[in-house]
């Protein structure tokens, strides 16, 4: 077996009375919950896991905005960069906790795409209020 890495965790589970199973699981880089997790290089509001939601869906009562914006992010324990889509979740009160800015590859406000200061509600229904915005990994960059 090869020397422990901080990003596997080793799992055992009893299997058939005396015999453990053991597993190696890749963690997914870091605590979501943080606002150094790898994902959020390009980040600007509050985690939807600290308001009800989860890294990838927004809290109930709340509608994820049909636009957003898009960083690329490596990943610590790939090497790789990522496409993410930041995604605000509109209609429901401001959350208010768990507050991040990451701004790696933000631009200006031109090239809006790339812009993490746009309120993204707009078009939704429900209302312009922000609750929180989630983080949606979209695949390798290529």
């Amino acid at each position: 077996m090869p020397a422990p890495n901080p990003h596997w965790v080793l799992v055992n589970a009893p299997l058939y009375g005396n015999f453990i199973v053991s597993q190696v699981y890749l963690v997914d880089g870091g605590d979501q919950m943080s606002c150094d997790y790898w994902r959020y290089c390009g980040f600007d509001g509050n985690l939807c896991g600290c308001c009800g939601g989860t890294l990838t869906d927004c809290p109930a009562g709340s509608i994820m905005s049909p636009t957003g914006w898009v960083g690329t992010c490596r990943h610590p324990v790939d090497g790789k960069d990522y496409i993410i889509a930041y995604r605000d979740c509109c209609g429901k009160e401001y959350c208010g906790r768990c507050a991040c800015h990451g701004d790696k590859g933000d631009l200006p406000i031109y090239r809006t795409q790339l812009d993490n200061e746009v309120l993204w509600c707009f078009g939704v229904k429900s209302g312009w209020a922000v609750n929180c915005t989630t983080a949606v990994n979209l695949g390798v960059k290529s």
